[in-house]
């Protein structure tokens, strides 16, 4: 019995000096299985079942945010010995006003201001690059959270000197979690956070965030092993929004944007006729789907977030929907194995969405 207890207390200190070490860049299985049972904290209603995932008994939940925004929600937690910081971001809730943050996917430029109402004004930096941009939706959920979320990080550190801070989200969560993380990088940049942070994302079944730029700009701001983007192959999420690429979304200088040019010296000249004729009807073509998008995507789902935000000034949108994947990604690949428990067939289009899908395929993999 005494070599049990002995053994009991020796695990324990092992855990408590493995949470307490300072975070190191790299994926890591045991990192993110135990991130996603402090998600699984969001799902304080969920009961034992096929997709249940025990929430994390090394840290604690010190504050739940109110809902704010677009349903929007989110959790601190910290390690038992204080030493770690975890922000944890809900995903959409079974709610028309959540979803519609998801469909509000039109792009404004990531660097801006929005005006949440008469008195709360968000200035945000998601990224450097003026041809970055970024999904509105998300970024409305961003500036109704980000406020509070610095407001705690300060606290903390001002109580402890907590340095370790990870950043956590699946599904919506994760897209959150990639403009956060931008966000706090900029915020220690500018020197309105502490320098001594060290910052650590994890964004699960995320969708993608914004388009090519910002994801330059987001890999760059986290490079050397800082930000991951957690892919199950078999999810659809993964695959949203809606993207589109025109010649606008090339960097400016390219081969394309003097095409007519180039094949003004094509002979003979009925061949010149062809190609001039197909190159405008492809460009034309694409720029008018692009503006569909900003018109259904942009101003006519904001009507309905005005219902929500009643006193939001609706923003300016970019002229962009090339949307892309940032982080670095680690890809789940089913097997056969993996169908048999989770099977591609029946309604259920979240079957392999789920964190428990995401948590056995990372244990079998790594």
């Amino acid at each position: 019995m005494k070599q049990f207890c002995a053994a009991i207390v020796l695990l324990l200190l092992v855990v408590q000096t493995t949470v307490a070490q300072s975070l190191k860049p790299g994926f890591s299985k045991e990192e993110y299985l135990e991130l996603l049972s402090v998600f699984a904290g969001q799902a304080d209603t969920l009961k034992p079942g096929p997709n249940y995932i025990e929430p994390s008994k090394n840290y604690e939940r010190q504050y739940r945010s109110p809902e704010v925004g677009l349903k929007n929600r989110w959790d601190f937690w910290l390690s038992r010995d204080k030493q770690t910081m975890v922000i944890s971001l809900r995903g959409t809730v079974n709610n028309a006003v959540s979803w519609l943050e998801n469909f509000y996917s039109a792009m404004i430029p990531a660097s801006g201001v929005i005006k949440l109402n008469d008195s709360t004004t968000f200035n945000y930096k998601f990224a450097k690059d003026s041809k970055a941009s970024v999904h509105v939706g998300w970024a409305v959920g961003i500036a109704s959270l980000a406020p509070d979320i610095v407001e705690k990080i300060k606290n903390q550190y001002r109580q402890t000197g907590t340095k370790n801070l990870y950043v956590i989200g699946h599904s919506q969560g994760g897209a959150l979690a990639f403009l956060l993380t931008s966000y706090l990088k900029y915020q220690i940049a500018d020197g309105e956070l502490p320098n001594e942070l060290v910052l650590k994302t994890y964004c699960s079944a995320a969708p993608k965030p914004g388009n090519i730029f910002y994801a330059y700009d987001f890999d760059y701001l986290t490079r050397g092993g800082w930000a991951f983007n957690v892919v199950n192959a078999a999810d659809w999420v993964p695959e949203t929004p809606f993207s589109l690429q025109t010649l606008d979304d090339f960097n400016q200088l390219n081969p394309f944007s003097n095409v007519n040019e180039a094949l003004k010296k094509q002979k003979p000249f009925y061949v010149r006729w062809y190609l001039q004729h197909a190159f405008r009807k492809l460009d034309k073509s694409s720029k008018k789907s692009r503006k569909n998008f900003d018109k259904y995507l942009g101003k006519t789902l904001f009507k309905q977030v005005k219902k929500t935000l009643l006193q939001m000034q609706e923003p300016a949108y970019a002229p962009s929907m090339n949307y892309m994947r940032a982080g670095i990604p680690i890809v789940l690949q089913p097997d056969e194995a993996y169908y048999k428990l989770y099977p591609d067939t029946g309604t259920n289009v979240f079957i392999h969405h789920a964190l428990k899908p995401y948590a056995y395929l990372v244990e079998k993999i790594y």
